[in-house]
């Protein structure tokens, strides 16, 4: 079992949130630093020294260093740690999960990301309402993509068979976020149904935005 962890992160953070899930589903326990994402926490010169684009989640491993980005630091902990599997151990399934994954951390997430809202609104003078149809037109395109890949024989209970994994666990946060920006999901009923299985287990419960000793 791994020592030492540490995760730098915000507690409404979608790409933080993977990685709590992921620790959950492996039984690991790190202690949480809270950085402010709103109040750019994310920028202070020690985290920055750590993580140098100012982003969450970051994760301290003593005797090693810091790792950031949340896939990257997923698939570390898949290949170092005990605990229940988070890809598939055939090379086709380990590459429908990581698409599915990434439609989400790679297409979907960052067009809605904060930093981006933030530069539509600051820089380029659109008014809230545009900024939220912006975020729920990339979110839907996206879950339409991801709702029909579910359609696929290889769907169980979760996105790839019937054991949670790195694509249930991008996929849960990002309907969090779907929720925030008001998108409809009632097109998505396969996706709805796999966030649902999610939801009975611990590991995702205990790694929501409203369970977060910085939750606001």
């Amino acid at each position: 079992m791994a020592e030492g962890l540490t995760l730098h992160g915000y507690f409404r953070s979608s790409a933080a949130w993977r990685v709590r899930i992921a620790l959950g589903l492996k039984g690991l326990a790190a202690t949480q630093v809270a950085r402010h994402l709103r109040k750019g926490e994310q920028a202070a010169p020690d985290h920055l020294a750590l993580n140098p684009q100012g982003l969450v989640p970051t994760l301290e491993v003593e005797g090693h260093g810091a790792l950031t980005q949340s896939l990257a630091i997923v698939e570390w902990l898949e290949e170092t740690q005990p605990g229940p599997k988070l890809l598939p151990a055939d090379p086709w399934g380990r590459a429908r999960v990581r698409a599915l994954a990434q439609i989400v951390a790679c297409d979907i997430h960052p067009i809605q990301n904060l930093r981006v809202l933030q530069y539509l609104k600051r820089e380029l003078g659109q008014e809230q309402p545009a900024i939220d149809a912006w975020a729920r037109h990339w979110i839907g395109l996206g879950l339409a993509a991801f709702e029909a890949r579910l359609a696929e024989p290889a769907t169980g209970r979760f996105c790839h068979g019937d054991v949670p994994g790195l694509a249930d666990l991008c996929l849960v946060p990002q309907l969090g976020n779907a929720r925030r920006f008001a998108t409809d999901l009632t097109p998505y009923p396969r996706v709805l149904a796999v966030e649902a299985a999610c939801n009975e287990l611990a590991a995702f419960r205990e790694a929501a935005p409203e369970a977060q000793p910085d939750a606001e």
